[in-house]
């Protein structure tokens, strides 16, 4: 059943709107919520969402409870492949829980979180922006991690991130859900502006298997990965480029490097020499790296977990 939760009139005749599709078999009191599409330029959620309304409305009898997904929270920044709001200059994702007094962007934040919180567990599915790329993994608050972590360990991600709470932004959607009692596991993975397949399908196996583990969902998963890497934040290292040119790698994040091995060079196309070598100063695990090739001095080239 598709839903609408915001309605709002535009210019020229059009309509802003936010649905939503409920799948719901058995039990009503059990609610499971996948969200994504909060930056629009972030679209491996599409492929979670579609692959999940397809498999479990095929299957429904195998429902125990509510299923509900939000493909687009930000539906006007899917359209323009913006990361924000369009003629807002605004970050959907810094907003909540928003406004019923506010702006159109305030009123909408506050409809979403109003719609949404209550839910057994919500997954706020993210990708990376165009110039990282990141392993399959889950981020939480570290004010939150004894509640959070053993649910994220169900998803079967790369990685789980515990993030120090001076890093936590206080006005995303994850944040203003589990303020609620609500809680909600941040996914990020991949790349913006692309859809990695491979990543999207071992997410809606890890949110099918979540959902068997909660009794939602009755259904054969098929798992078979290894134990998720648990990270406080005080044991990432940063790898910040020293110069500006041209990056190039031949390596994918998801392996572990040894301290001293190369990571990358960055390199004068011009002159034909190399400028730096990015080097890790660690042993770890490489759960994120640079996608986008031109940097400049500081910019973030790799995030490496030192075990």
């Amino acid at each position: 059943m598709i839903k609408t939760i915001v309605s709002t009139e535009l210019p020229i005749d059009e309509r802003f709107r936010i649905r939503k599709n409920v799948i719901q078999h058995g039990k009503e009191g059990l609610r499971f919520c996948v969200v994504t599409g909060t930056h629009g330029d972030e679209l491996e959620g599409q492929m979670v969402c579609y692959e999940l309304a397809h498999i479990v409305g095929e299957n429904s009898q195998k429902l125990n409870g509510t299923l509900e997904i939000y493909p687009a929270l930000n539906p006007l920044g899917i359209d323009t492949i913006q990361r924000g709001i369009p003629n807002f200059d605004l970050d959907m994702n810094r907003i909540f829980p928003g406004d019923p007094n506010g702006t159109m962007a305030e009123q909408t934040a506050h409809a979403i979180v109003e719609d949404i919180k209550g839910a057994d567990m919500v997954i706020d599915i993210h990708s990376s922006n165009l110039y990282l790329r990141e392993t399959p993994q889950v981020r939480i608050n570290v004010q939150d991690a004894e509640w959070l972590v053993p649910f994220a360990e169900r998803l079967g991600m790369d990685f789980v991130w515990v993030h120090d709470a001076a890093t936590v932004l206080e006005a995303t959607l994850a944040h203003s859900l589990n303020a609620t009692n609500t809680p909600c596991l941040v996914v990020e993975m991949g790349v913006g502006q692309r859809i990695n397949h491979k990543m999207c399908h071992r997410l809606v196996k890890g949110i099918l298997h979540l959902m068997q583990t909660m009794g939602l969902w009755q259904g054969t998963v098929e798992t078979g990965w290894e134990s998720s890497i648990i990270c406080k934040g005080d044991h990432v290292t940063f790898l910040n480029a020293e110069t500006s040119g041209v990056f190039l790698t031949e390596l994918k994040c998801g392996i572990n490097v040894m301290r001293g091995q190369v990571i990358g060079q960055i390199v004068d196309p011009l002159r034909g020499i190399v400028l730096s070598t990015v080097t890790s100063p660690v042993d770890g695990y490489l759960f994120t790296i640079r996608a986008y090739p031109i940097v400049y001095e500081g910019s973030l080239m790799a995030r490496i977990y030192n075990r």
